[in-house]
């Protein structure tokens, strides 16, 4: 009984972070007017970083696992590369286009593993994951004639973020394929979080100019600023943290269940708080992709 009373509240934890950073970044970059998604994700990175090293090094959440090699170093550095431009890409695109769209685009992220991990490895799927995928890609499609605050930019950085969240997976499972390079996803936070942070840095200081000067005025107009990104910035590490969690004390098709279903509750929260229009034709083409990516699963569960 307690093991399953601790497993559901790791789960409400991990639904909680998850769709509590999201809805926190849309009405940061959005409603709050806090235009500044790369200083933001640098956040993110900086509290991934410390939050991460406490939790291996002195919590001992995990063993620490060491960088055994230059070669290893440069490997999970692109990694680190890709993955910052994955959130820095959701987070512009948070910018402009609705929760509920954001959602529809990123659960197409199943298209984009098989994409390359074909073109990288040559791996073919069965037939049957292929046609899985129709629906994905089709239900974003109508999702986008039907979506009334559709934004030409806002969405290609949605499918930008998609498609380097799916690079990312792939190129993982390439780089550190052998025995002796194979990082569990904490100490890969750990050790990714610097090297995001040393690429956002320069890019948030050269192309949102001024941005500590502007914080820090605001901070004096309104300190709530402050709270809003410690509050964010360490939600967005508890996403990671509950995320392997939840997959160790219970498994990874548990999670991708989980996964789909949080995609749609996190898109009735944020209709429900934020208000943004939505259209029958819209809501149309999200459950015909969220159809899409559940049948991918049990394709894919079936074909191993």
């Amino acid at each position: 009984m307690s093991d399953k009373v601790f497993t559901v509240g790791l789960i409400t934890a991990w639904y909680s972070s998850n769709i509590g950073v999201l809805l926190l970044n849309k009405f940061l970059l959005s409603n709050y007017g806090f235009k500044y998604p790369i200083f933001l994700t640098l956040c993110h990175m900086l509290a991934c970083s410390l939050l991460s090293y406490v939790a291996i090094s002195w919590i001992k959440v995990v063993p620490m696992q060491s960088i055994k090699s230059r070669v290893q170093f440069l490997k999970i550095s692109s990694l680190g590369f890709i993955f910052c431009l994955s959130v820095v890409g959701g987070n512009i695109s948070l910018r402009y286009l609705a929760v509920s769209f954001n959602q529809a685009v990123g659960a197409t992220t199943p298209f984009f593993t098989a994409v390359f991990a074909y073109l990288m490895t040559l791996k073919k799927e069965g037939w049957l994951t292929y046609v899985t995928l129709i629906p994905v890609v089709t239900g974003v499609v109508i999702a986008s004639g039907g979506e009334p605050s559709f934004h030409v930019f806002g969405f290609i950085m949605c499918v930008g973020a998609t498609a380097a969240r799916a690079l990312k997976s792939v190129l993982q499972g390439i780089l550190l394929s052998s025995e002796g390079e194979k990082l569990n996803s904490m100490n890969l936070l750990m050790y990714m979080g610097p090297v995001a942070v040393a690429f956002l840095l320069p890019a948030a200081l050269y192309m949102e100019e001024d941005v500590v000067g502007i914080t820090i005025a605001l901070a004096r107009d309104d300190v709530s600023i402050v709270w809003y990104l410690v509050f964010n910035s360490a939600l967005a590490y508890f996403v990671n943290l509950t995320n392997f969690l939840v997959t160790k004390h219970t498994s990874a098709l548990t999670l991708q269940v989980l996964g789909n279903a949080k995609g749609a509750v996190a898109v009735v929260v944020s209709i429900l708080i934020f208000r943004n229009p939505v259209s029958v034709t819209g809501m149309l083409g999200y459950s015909l992709t969220v159809t899409g990516v559940i049948l991918y699963s049990e394709a894919k569960k079936r074909s191993r």
